[in-house]
């Protein structure tokens, strides 16, 4: 199966480079001159990596990142004119994979592409072979029989109650647990504690595994507990 990509830059010369070049090692590719008309083909397709240029004429390259990364979890890689450290640094950190500063080599691109499709299939496979893998938004996958969760390939460290908690969220997801269920799953029949401790938790566990507030990984069902989609 062809992986497919969209490629969202507005210099036509460029934007004409990368889509023949990567039509012509196999991949599926559409592409957009503009922010706007970019994220109406995100919003209709499904696209397995994203070329982005971070200087569009209608929308900055990196809200574009910060949507996308935080809606659909799509890899993507950013192409940059400036050889800024803040800039890459900003993308990366708002979703970014990668990075490629203009004017670039394309044999270079084409490397950068296959490593970040590689990467995602490899992620894939361990997720679809193993049973005892859950996959959550944010890059978060739970090893359930090592009691291990990583966020973006790196091990995040939770406490046990944490872990525990986090675990009966995921196994049950789009069910709401009021506090007084979770502190009997989590905590057990005798704990002697109150709801507050399961707010202390969950506000741990977002701590350590959010990307945004208004992604949180734990909904908040007001006025009665919590759930994850």
């Amino acid at each position: 199966m062809q992986n497919s990509i969209l490629i969202i830059e507005d210099d036509d010369s460029i934007r004409d480079i990368l889509l023949y070049s990567l039509k012509n090692e196999g991949y599926t590719v559409s592409e957009a001159s503009n922010g706007t008309d970019g994220l109406e083909l995100v919003k209709y397709n499904k696209f397995d990596l994203i070329i982005l240029d971070l200087m569009l004429p209608d929308i900055s390259g990196f809200d574009i990142c910060k949507k996308i990364s935080i809606e659909y979890k799509i890899p993507i890689i950013m192409l940059t004119a400036r050889n800024d450290i803040v800039d890459k640094v900003l993308g990366l950190e708002l979703g970014a994979d990668d990075y490629i500063t203009k004017p670039f080599d394309i044999r270079e691109v084409l490397a950068r592409v296959k490593v970040s499709l590689r990467r995602i299939e490899k992620m894939k496979e361990i997720t679809d072979k193993d049973e005892n893998t859950i996959r959550l938004k944010n890059n978060i996958i739970i090893f359930k029989d090592r009691h291990e969760v990583f966020k973006d390939n790196e091990m995040i460290k939770l406490k046990p109650k944490e872990y525990d908690l986090l675990l009966i969220l995921s196994e049950n997801r789009n069910i709401v647990f009021s506090r007084d269920k979770l502190l009997e799953k989590v905590w057990g029949f005798d704990f002697e504690g109150e709801s507050r401790t399961v707010d202390v938790h969950v506000q741990r566990v977002r701590k350590k595994l959010d990307d945004h507030k208004e992604n949180s990984i734990i909904e908040t069902v007001f006025g009665v507990g919590y759930k994850m989609l």
